[in-house]
């Protein structure tokens, strides 16, 4: 192990040297091979580590040392890991070069990760960017992290999110505000901000978010990274729920919200999705999960629907552009490319319809004082306003009628659905609607506007690309396939079929092969 990791480390030292036509001294050398050493592992991947260290290259308490070495010389400006366990990190590292020893293997064993601020971490406080849980501490993990955790991971700490996780910008009076590497005066994207920017910016390999209009989706394609949301309740949830709540094996969003990875490859989504998924323990002993395969192994096999505008709101055309060269690109390969479909669902009516569930769940528990606002703000409104405004506005007084019919109309769209992927593969469409935005923290987000291509737009109409999948609880799966003029990340969405997680992952991980991934940001290569 000592020669390898010697001869690893230092093969970059012998470079220096040559190059400089000299031999460097002691010193010098010793200093390189240090600076060598840690430009080797930044930005390495899930996969490439677990080589390494099953090589007995690189130790996990240098991939610790590395990913925290990291953390304090550039999240001063970016803001990312906003909890931070290094102590209880280090002794998990230590414990995984042990049994990494004894020949032990496992999928994450030794490899450094952080997680969403949202998900319980033993010991570690949960506050949702919330006042109210300042104070409070997690007494256990939750089921995805102590999965990870079964898995080796190693554990750095949390990472930092929108508050209340209601919102496309990551900033909260706890943990302050995430700033994008791409260009700090830009957002990150929300709810899972911290854990795209941490990331992008290097410092660990594997992030843990969660998604339900687009936390997930919406801050990979801002940052440049890859995420999967789930089918909905694939990952169970237990131990992500607000400050002091307790953690039940109940799905309190209906499917709408999910657990999934973040990551800068397809390969490494799907190694934690394989982790991360199955049966909460309380019901594991009925079912199992057992995922179907890829429906293909080629792109030239695949049959692909893309979807480039939205009836209620404009998709900046640096967008459009990039997901037009990308189809283009996939009719080259020999895939089957449509641009429309008569069988899609309604998008508008899927956008109104995960808008009024999302803002009924998002007043629950709210104040007196809040819905007698709220009916004031509906009275005033028009007998006839079909606007996302406006189902925004009547949401909180849904009846649970109303709720009923809701459910029943999720369950229409999952037949549209399937009937469109009996003659489809996967459908592309953008994560957002536009590119990351100068920071805007307004505080009555009714107030924000969005700028689209040089016209004015509501910012909370943003949700639309998240209201595609999110209903009727398909996965999806985010991937960086371009940048705009201002050299800004650009994604694409890839949406599969029900429990068919590993289509659209193996889709992204076969255009990451073919047309090229994660591209560090500019500032980040110093």
């Amino acid at each position: 192990m000592t020669m390898n990791r010697r001869y690893f480390l230092g093969a970059a030292t012998s470079t220096l040297a040559t190059m400089a036509g000299t031999s460097p001294n002691r010193a010098f050398a010793e200093k390189a091979a240090v600076a060598a050493s840690a430009q080797s592992l930044d930005y390495r991947s899930v996969s490439e580590l677990r080589g390494l260290l099953d090589a007995r290259k690189v130790s996990a308490v240098e991939l610790f040392e590395h990913a925290v070495g990291r953390i304090e010389a550039l999240d001063l400006h970016i803001n990312a890991v906003v909890v931070r366990d290094f102590e209880r990190a280090r002794a998990a590292a230590t414990a995984a070069d042990a049994a990494l020893a004894r020949g032990e293997r496992r999928p994450l064993l030794g490899i450094p990760m952080t997680v969403k601020e949202s998900f319980n971490v033993g010991g570690l406080p949960t506050t949702w960017g919330l006042t109210a849980g300042r104070d409070w501490r997690a007494p256990e993990d939750a089921v995805p992290v102590a999965r990870l955790k079964a898995a080796g991971a190693v554990i750095l700490g949390k990472t930092n999110l929108a508050i209340a996780l209601a919102d496309w910008q990551s900033f909260n009076p706890i943990y302050g505000t995430t700033n994008n590497p791409w260009d700090i005066k830009r957002t990150v994207g929300g709810s899972s901000g911290g854990s795209a920017a941490a990331l992008a910016a290097g410092y660990v390999p594997l992030e843990l978010g969660s998604d339900l209009s687009s936390s997930i989706r919406a801050p990979a394609h801002l940052c440049g990274v890859f995420g999967h949301k789930p089918t909905s309740n694939l990952v169970p949830q237990r131990g992500h729920a607000p400050p002091r709540s307790p953690a039940l094996a109940t799905d309190l969003t209906s499917g709408l919200g999910v657990a999934g990875p973040m990551a800068r490859t397809a390969a490494d989504l799907s190694t934690a999705l394989d982790v991360i998924a199955g049966p909460d323990e309380f019901e594991a002993g009925a079912y199992r999960l057992n995922l179907p395969p890829a429906r293909h192994n080629a792109l030239k096999d695949f049959r692909v629907l893309v979807i480039d505008s939205h009836p209620l709101l404009p998709v900046a055309g640096e967008i459009r552009t990039a997901l037009d060269q990308l189809a283009n690109k996939l009719i080259s390969t020999g895939a089957k490319v449509a641009r429309s479909s008569s069988l899609l669902p309604d998008l508008a009516e899927s956008a109104r319809l995960h808008t009024r569930i999302v803002r009924n769940f998002g007043a629950f528990g709210r104040p007196p004082e809040f819905f007698k606002q709220m009916q004031d703000a509906v009275a005033a409104l028009k007998p006839d306003d079909d606007s996302l405004k406006a189902w925004r506005t009547r949401a909180p007084f849904l009846s649970h009628h109303q709720w009923m019919a809701a459910e029943i109309a999720r369950a229409r769209l999952r037949l549209q659905w399937a009937s469109l992927f009996r003659e489809f593969d996967v459908v592309l469409c953008p994560p957002f609607s536009v590119v990351a935005f100068p920071h805007d923290q307004k505080p009555d987000q009714e107030e924000r506007t969005i700028d689209i291509d040089g016209e004015s737009h509501p910012y909370l109409s943003l949700i639309i690309w998240g209201s595609v999948a999110t209903p009727p609880g398909l996965p999806a799966t985010v991937m960086p396939i371009g940048r705009s003029k201002a050299g800004l990340p650009i994604g694409v969405q890839i949406i599969g079929p029900l429990f068919e997680d590993r289509t659209p992952l193996a889709f992204a991980g076969m255009l990451e092969r073919e047309f090229g991934g994660f591209m560090r940001p500019p500032e980040m290569q110093l």
